[in-house]
C-alpha cells in the first residue's frame, strides 16, 4: 500500500495509456474480468487458510485443557 501513495494522477493516466497500447480497447474488460476473478480466489483461498489455521488451534487449546485437567485430577 505505501508504494500507492507514492503514484500520483498523472503516473496512473500513463499506465493506463501503456496498458491500452499494450492489450487494445478490446481486450481491457477481459482482462480486467480475469484480475477480478483471481483476486476473487486469493481472498477465497486466504478466508480458507484462516479458517483452517483457527480450527486448528482450537484443537490445540482443547487438548491443552483436557491435559491440563488431567494432571489436576
Amino acid at each position: 500500500m505505501a508504494i500507492i501513495s507514492f503514484i500520483g494522477g498523472s503516473e496512473i493516466i500513463f499506465i493506463f495509456l501503456v496498458i491500452l497500447l499494450l492489450f487494445g480497447s478490446k481486450r481491457i474488460p477481459e482482462f480486467a474480468k480475469m484480475m477480478g476473478k483471481g483476486l476473487r480466489e486469493f481472498r477465497k483461498a486466504t478466508e480458507d487458510i484462516k479458517r483452517e489455521i483457527n480450527n486448528e488451534t482450537d484443537d490445540v487449546s482443547d487438548d491443552l485443557k483436557k491435559m491440563k485437567n488431567t494432571f489436576k485430577s
